[in-house]
């Protein structure tokens, strides 16, 4: 017996009384054949419902093993490949398949087991003796490198502990081998079972950073996606003592610590879906529970006292990050409403804190924001009108029980829980408005001779400008205050929130022009003084930006704007600062001196009809026509806004909400608008940037950036603007494009941006395959819109240089040779050369393919020898090129091809100047004359 092809399922003799059990296998095997794994697996699932025998049982238990290879599910692999060795122990391909889905999930010891039985039963398999030595290879490698490790750790262990050895070099780089050699699955084993964690404890202990940086760092390599591991870890640690280096002074020990902290998390997220289970398959206690004490430890930490404020930041980040639900789609949110049952009055607590007063928490805007995002994320966790409701009351029970109570500080710390809430979850905070006298108080507040109150009373009325519910009330008697404190106050602080109020309430007509809100000259007030001037704190500096946000919705603004370059420099430099909760407000302004966000252009009928029914009709405003437009993204490119836009993208920080991240994907797209443009992008880091924009965020977010990503990947050299394995990322964000749900625009440049990628390797052609592209891609081969069709079927004969798709085109039963053929005899020229160039492939790599172009269509003769006839030397080539694949393949083909008009034209085309296409003709003669279908003349021509 021989296994020419370990991995494809075979077929068997029929078995009578069980026809319909034989003809799902058949068809599962059909479908293998062609690439729909997913497919025959339903196939051989079902046959095995039939009662199938117990012979056919291995068989199709065999086949899911190897449709579950082919779909990278080596556990499912390995389940199935067992079942049929359970019906026939000697059963070679299932023993083979066991062993390819053991290698793969790194049990070398038990797959070399399987490969010698293998070998056994068939000494002679080339196969199975190759398999077999490369394991025992592989086996080998890892016991030298385990026995060399054991050695290199201890004395790693010395150096870093030697009290002598402080500072030393030597010490250096014993703590960089050990981060490196825990990066390694490994390496992290053997520092595990080395009695590791506590020596890492140890250096814990030390207080000194460097010792602490390797620790955690180390510590992140041994706790990577392993469950039992990282339960193991801080059962030694303690939770406690993990969470509290998170409040350290130290921000590089701080953001160590948060990076583990994220790791442990998603180590025990991954155990509760698996079912209390570890990567090594151990069973070990609940990880449900851990992961509770590690949400509730860093609860606590946020009203601790003595805890840093980037602490408090990267533990807000924490919650964040790991208890909201993924997905809508996760039926679970019993985490979430445990956090808020339990830990709710504590993020209120940081979100409500104000900063002067002594002992109050170490606060900072930015861990005020994080918590409204917290809060926020909360919020849209839950699910149904009576979560919310508890969720409504524990708010007012909060901020009642600070207003009630006696003095001003309280009533300070309530109207900044309602700021907070209204940056955030905004229901909460318009309920909260509402709670008797609240609102009473932000309006008598903002007349305090106090700054501090001040600065409450004014930041609580601009985030309340902005609902709905409370607009008109604030409009009727806020309006005139806001004025007032902008005219008379003195100080800087008060002044530009004053205006940033005025801006707010008097953005309502947005872009539209005839509702023009900003007297001539107003962003002279915002932009010079207040945002150029680097020696008024970053906060009031930020509101200048919140300020400014507004303003550009004027297109006088954003022409002044991007004019002053001072204003753009200082724009720019504090959305790298570390005020990161300006991020959106700049986003913002980018987005409107852009013109990024969606307008569409209103219907002639419609305006005339509001007009003659005496309704307002918005208007463009004349500098916000395109011509204008282009020129404000040139001065921004110029004033190096893809830099600031980079490094807001690689920020760290729940303030770079999903909302934000869309922001910045539009203002990318229409950065790259122009073909121009694009090489200042890519120079300035845009490619980089705009992968993670397109592989997370809104929809609309996503979107956009991969349509930027596309526009990038169809002007520029790929390689060199997605260098290394980042181009292999480009991919998903590509493939996403060809959804229904996407403009037209969208679908044509995703294609012709795939059409690229699958001509640059191979490894990208099966990453595309792999992303489930093939049958959007085909799709669009039947697209009425020309260009789509067209680019189409260049993508698609691109992705005719792999063996996958040339199978497709082998397979019996489908039209893909037609239509390419057929294609090739369109009137569109682009088209036919796309079609033709893939026929040309397909039929120089699988010469079956040539017998079956006379069966496709009547009028094959007709299109080639239109292509032979080509006034484009390009198509004559590729016809050329068709008709010798042809020629070679069949003596029949050639015969039929020589008795047609085709032999005049390839005479006449072989006496032509040299060049691919006479050498191609002289060859097609050449062939005809060996086959004696022709005889040369005279001269030996």
């Amino acid at each position: 017996m021989t296994v020419s092809g370990p991995g494809t399922p075979e077929p068997r003799l029929a078995v009578p009384g069980a026809s319909s059990v034989e003809q799902l296998r058949k068809e599962g095997n059909e479908l293998f054949k062609c690439g729909d794994y997913e497919g025959a697996l339903a196939a051989y699932t079902q046959a095995l419902g039939l009662g199938a025998t117990p012979q056919d049982q291995a068989i199709l238990h065999r086949n899911r093993a190897a449709c579950h290879l082919k779909l990278e599910d080596y556990d499912k692999a390995e389940t199935e490949a067992s079942k049929a060795i359970e019906k026939d122990g000697g059963d070679v391909k299932a023993l083979y398949r066991r062993s390819q889905a053991l290698e793969k999930l790194g049990r070398l010891d038990q797959a070399v087991l399987d490969l010698q039985r293998c070998v056994s039963l068939e000494p002679k398999n080339k196969v199975f003796q190759e398999a077999l030595r490369n394991i025992g290879g592989q086996i080998q490698e890892k016991v030298r490198y385990m026995s060399s490790t054991d050695a290199k750790v201890e004395q790693m262990f010395q150096i870093l502990l030697d009290p002598e050895e402080k500072g030393t070099e030597k010490k250096q780089k014993a703590s960089q081998n050990l981060v490196v050699l825990a990066r390694e699955d490994a390496g992290a084993e053997k520092i595990f079972r080395s009695n590791g964690v506590q020596l890492l404890q140890r250096l814990l202990d030390t207080g000194e950073t460097d010792l602490m940086l390797a620790a955690l760092r180390t510590l992140v390599g041994i706790c990577s996606e392993h469950q039992s591991r990282t339960v193991a870890t801080l059962s030694v640690l303690g939770t406690k003592r993990v969470v509290s280096i998170l409040g350290v002074e130290n921000q590089a020990v701080s953001l160590a610590a948060c990076h583990l902290l994220q790791v442990m998390f998603d180590a025990l997220k991954e155990g509760v879906k698996k079912g209390f289970r570890g990567k090594e398959g151990a069973i070990i206690v609940d990880p449900a529970r851990e992961l509770k004490v590690l949400v509730s430890n860093l609860l606590e930490l946020l009203t601790e006292a003595g805890v840093s404020g980037q602490g408090r930041n990267n533990a807000l980040s924490l919650l964040i990050k790991t208890v909201p639900r993924k997905s809508p789609k996760d039926p679970s949110n019993s985490l979430t409403l445990w956090v808020i049952d339990q830990g709710l009055k504590r993020i209120l607590e940081v979100g409500g804190s104000v900063q002067a007063p002594p002992g109050e928490l170490a606060v900072t805007a930015n861990s005020r924001m994080s918590a409204s995002i917290l809060l926020s994320k909360l919020f849209d966790d839950l699910k149904c009108d009576a979560e919310r409701e508890n969720f409504h009351r524990l708010c007012e029970n909060y901020i009642r029980s600070w207003f009630e109570g006696p003095g001003l500080a309280g009533k300070l710390r309530a109207i900044q829980t309602v700021s907070c809430l209204l940056q955030g979850p905004c229901d909460a905070g318009n309920r909260a408005l509402e709670l008797s006298g609240v609102m009473e108080s932000v309006i008598a507040l903002c007349a305090s001779e106090q700054e501090e109150e001040q600065l409450v009373a004014v930041e609580a009325l601009i985030h309340a400008a902005g609902k709905a519910k409370r607009a008109s009330f604030i409009t009727a008697n806020g309006v005139s205050l806001l004025k007032d404190l902008y005219k008379r106050s003195e100080r800087d602080s008060i002044r530009i929130r004053a205006l940033v109020g005025l801006c707010k309430l008097g953005s309502a007509g947005g872009t539209d022009f005839s509702m023009k809100q900003f007297a001539p000259g107003s962003t002279l007030l915002c932009v010079p003084r207040w945002l150029c001037n680097d020696q008024i704190d970053a906060g009031t500096r930020r509101w200048a930006v919140e300020g400014l946000a507004y303003l550009t919705f004027d297109a006088d603004v954003k022409e002044e704007f991007v004019e002053d370059e001072g204003a753009l420099k200082a724009l720019f430099q504090l959305s790298r600062s570390e005020e990161r909760s300006v991020l959106f407000a700049v986003a913002s302004a980018l987005v409107n001196c852009t013109n990024s966000y969606d307008y569409e252009e209103p219907d002639p009928k419609m305006v005339e009809l509001a007009k003659y029914a005496k309704q307002h009709v918005p208007e463009q405003h004349p500098k916000d026509k395109s011509s204008f437009v282009r020129a404000r993204v040139k001065k921004l490119l110029a004033a190096g806004v893809v830099s600031a836009m980079t490094c807001m993208v690689k920020t760290e920080n729940p303030v770079l909400t999903n909302s934000c991240r869309e922001l910045l994907s539009r203002v990318f797209l229409a950065l790259v608008e122009e073909v121009e443009d694009r090489g200042t992008v890519v120079a300035q880091g845009g490619g980089k940037a705009l992968l993670p924009l397109a592989l997370e965020g809104t929809d609309i977010g996503q979107t956009k950036a991969a349509q930027a990503l596309a526009k990038l990947t169809i002007t520029s050299n790929p390689e060199m603007t997605f260098p290394g394995e980042r181009i292999y990322e480009v991919v998903r964000p590509l493939v996403s494009l060809l959804h229904l749900n996407c403009s037209g625009l969208q679908n044509f440049e995703a294609l012709m941006a795939l059409t690229n990628l699958a001509g640059i390797s191979e490894r990208l052609r099966q990453k595309i395959l792999k992303e489930k592209a093939m049958p959007m891609i085909e799709g669009f081969v039947f697209e009425e819109h020309e260009m789509i069709r067209r680019a189409a079927t260049e993508c698609l004969c691109n992705l005719a240089m792999s063996k996958e798709v040339q199978d497709l085109f082998e397979a019996q039963g489908n039209d893909r040779l037609k239509l390419l053929v057929l294609y090739s005899g369109e009137d569109d020229e682009l088209l036919r050369r796309a079609a033709a160039g893939g026929l040309a492939m397909l039929t120089s790599m699988r010469p079956s393919l040539c017998s079956r172009i006379p069966q496709v269509t009547t009028h094959w003769l007709e299109i080639l020898q239109a292509l032979l006839l080509s006034p484009n030397q390009e198509l004559q080539h590729r016809g050329a090129v068709v008709v010798l694949n042809m020629v070679e393949a069949s003596r029949e083909i050639a015969s039929t091809l020589m008795e047609s008009e085709a032999l005049e034209i390839l005479s006449v085309l072989a006496k032509g100047e040299e060049s691919p296409v006479t050498r191609a003709a002289a060859a097609c003669l050449g062939k005809a004359v060996e086959y004696g279908l022709i005889q040369p003349n005279q001269g030996g021509e």
